[in-house]
């Protein structure tokens, strides 16, 4: 098979074309430029998009990958050459969810389809090989030139060293044996430990079987003994609880005698201070505070004894008569004899007669403001004199003497009554405790306890004897439990026995796959050492190839083969690139062959070395189509 042109709606290819001739075809593109790409759509092409892969963490589906970046369906078409016939394939897609579904594959130049050639076989009608085959062996991707190992291999490589059959796989024989041995049994699943564990629930019902009727039979004992326990405690519990409450209600009787006392007694108290009360609220200041009122008593008292104190007008009004009298009588000799001496004395006298006028009269009205003041003080305390008013604060005195008396005889009472009714109402207290016979540390309580103990134990004790009876019960018959287990160890030592075989199957497989290995591997790997010989210029001339395709090589100075691990990054692509082309020359059918696909696999190798590889692909492809991918020039 040749792959003669491809022409791509995939990925960033829109409508892109790209022509192979026969031989070594190096494609030299810059990264992100689609080399990639143009690999994934060869292998679309061939067999078809996956479209049961899932996206993961990091790795997206081919159908997402490759959805084309315009939006538009993903589609192409590959011309080919196979059979000496020129054939066109074509994959188109209707269905986003179905992409490269609809495929065609006609004769180039016709409208002619192929016949057998459908979707689903296309890759491995064309190639010869399936797809797993086929990305294992020519289809070399980008960092992924090693190769793994699988089923579809191993019929492969099985077929070339044995029969010729491809149906036979070592690792699914394999897998199939222990699935098998897995059956009977896997660590602690299968049917061995199934059936461990049924003959152990067999063996454990048999002696719980034997236990439980041990346990019923003491339990049975336990009851009996319990129950006359709890008849006892039934009559000590009533005979506790008559003497309790009549205890509890003497010592109430004689609460309640006190608390009535002291209730008479705080009654008569509020009755005389209601009197005292009323009293002083009747009396002439009412309920006035006693140190406010006697000062104002005090202030009014000393203002009546001050206008007691008022001077008499009586002698000033005598000396003013005179004086009138004298007047007259100088005047009269004034008259009668003209005398001046007589008239100027007269005068004087007379002046001093007026001026102890007006003084009389401005005492008079004093007095008579003084009276009226003196009046009103008498009148606001209902008082004849300052006698009377000192008698009445005096009274008062007395009354709220007696009011202070009676509230403290009162607040004593009220006291003596609060705290009665409290020691009241813890004897009720007390006796609703003592009469709540399941709280307390009273002998009735305790006695109460016991017999709830006791009781509760009897229906603990009878409810296990039920749960054992009915136990027994669903265990069944021992008898028939027996012969049952007698059974199950027949079938565990025909199981043993086919474990042991398959065990047995397994390791005669192993020895045949390694005898295998030992036929196939020696040619793979002296192929796998020319080519790397010719890769390196000579400098390793020995490779071994582990079953898993893992590879060891030596060079002409070695004495133990290199692992992988120790080679640096451009030799280790030589090596598996040696061992791929080993592979495809050993393990792809004769006749006309596949095309190799390399992408970007040279990449880590120094110019002498990729003058080497070069070579060496020019020779590989003088018998197979070579399409190299590369960012090198």
């Amino acid at each position: 098979m040749k792959i003669r042109k491809l022409t791509a709606s995939f990925g960033k290819l829109e409508h892109e074309s790209l022509s192979f001739h026969e031989g070594l075809n190096v494609i030299y593109a810059p990264n992100e430029s689609g080399k990639s790409t143009w690999c994934a759509f060869i292998q679309a092409m061939l067999y078809g998009v996956d479209t049961s892969q899932r996206a993961k963490a990091g790795v997206l589906p081919d159908k997402l990958r490759y959805a084309p970046w315009s939006g538009a369906p993903m589609e192409g078409t590959m011309e080919l050459t196979a059979d000496r016939c020129d054939i066109t394939i074509t994959r188109s897609s209707r269905a986003k969810n179905a992409p490269m579904r609809d495929f065609t594959a006609t004769y180039t130049g016709t409208n002619t389809p192929v016949e057998g050639l459908n979707e689903s076989n296309a890759g491995e009608m064309l190639t010869g090989v399936s797809r797993d085959v086929f990305r294992r062996t020519a289809f070399i991707g980008q960092g992924a030139v090693a190769v793994t190992g699988s089923p579809e291999l191993e019929k492969r490589i099985s077929a070339i060293v044995s029969t010729g059959e491809e149906q036979t796989s070592y690792t699914e024989a394999d897998e199939r044996l222990r699935a098998w041995q897995r059956k009977r049994r896997f660590n602690r699943r299968g049917q061995l430990p199934e059936l461990e564990g049924r003959m152990d629930e067999a063996q454990r019902r048999l002696d719980e079987m034997e236990s439980s009727l041990a346990e019923q039979q003491r339990l049975e004992a336990e009851l009996e003994q319990t129950r006359q326990s709890c008849a006892q405690l039934e009559q000590q519990v009533m005979d506790s609880r008559r003497r309790q409450r009549q205890d509890a209600l003497e010592k109430l009787n004689s609460g309640r005698g006190e608390l009535r006392q002291v209730s008479a007694e705080h009654d008569a108290s509020m009755a005389a201070l209601s009197q005292a009360r009323e009293a002083l609220r009747n009396s002439s200041f009412g309920e006035r505070d006693p140190g406010e009122l006697g000062e104002e008593i005090q202030r009014d008292l000393s203002q009546l004894r001050r206008l007691s104190r008022q001077p008499k007008s009586g002698p000033l009004l005598l000396f003013m008569l005179l004086s009138f009298v004298l007047a007259a009588v100088l005047a009269g000799f004034y008259t009668v004899n003209d005398l001046l001496p007589l008239i100027i004395g007269a005068g004087v006298f007379c002046l001093a007669a007026l001026v102890m006028l007006l003084i009389w009269s401005r005492m008079n009205h004093q007095r008579q403001a003084a009276d009226a003041e003196r009046h009103a003080l008498l009148k606001k305390y209902h008082a004849a004199s300052s006698r009377d008013i000192k008698a009445a604060w005096e009274h008062y005195q007395a009354l709220w003497a007696a009011a202070g008396e009676a509230e403290e005889h009162e607040e004593a009472c009220r006291r003596a009554f609060e705290q009665q009714q409290l020691k009241q109402n813890t004897l009720e207290e007390n006796a609703i405790q003592e009469l709540d016979f399941s709280i307390g540390d009273t002998e009735a309580a305790r006695l109460g306890r016991s017999l709830a103990a006791a009781r509760s134990k009897a229906e603990r004790l009878s409810a296990r004897i039920a749960a054992l009876s009915g136990r027994l019960s669903t265990l069944g018959d021992p008898l028939i439990l027996s012969s049952s287990l007698g059974v199950m160890r027949e079938e565990y030592e025909q199981l043993q026995g086919e474990f042991d075989a398959l065990a047995l199957a397994i390791d005669t497989l192993r020895q045949a796959d390694r005898e295998i290995q030992s036929r196939f591997s020696p040619q793979l790997g002296k192929l796998a050492a020319s080519y790397m010989a010719a890769v390196t210029g000579g400098r390793y001339e020995d490779v071994l190839i582990n079953r898993d395709f893992t590879a060891r090589t030596r060079t002409k100075d070695d004495v133990v083969a290199r692992e992988a691990e120790y080679l640096s990054a451009g030799t280790l692509d030589l090596l598996y690139l040696a061992v791929r082309l080993a592979v495809c020359e050993l393990a792809l059918p004769d006749g006309e062959p596949c095309p190799l696909i390399l992408d970007d696999v040279l990449v880590n190798l120094d110019e002498e070395r990729f003058g080497q590889a070069m070579e060496l692909l020019k020779r590989v492809s003088r018998d197979r189509q070579v399409i190299l991918f590369t960012c090198r020039q």
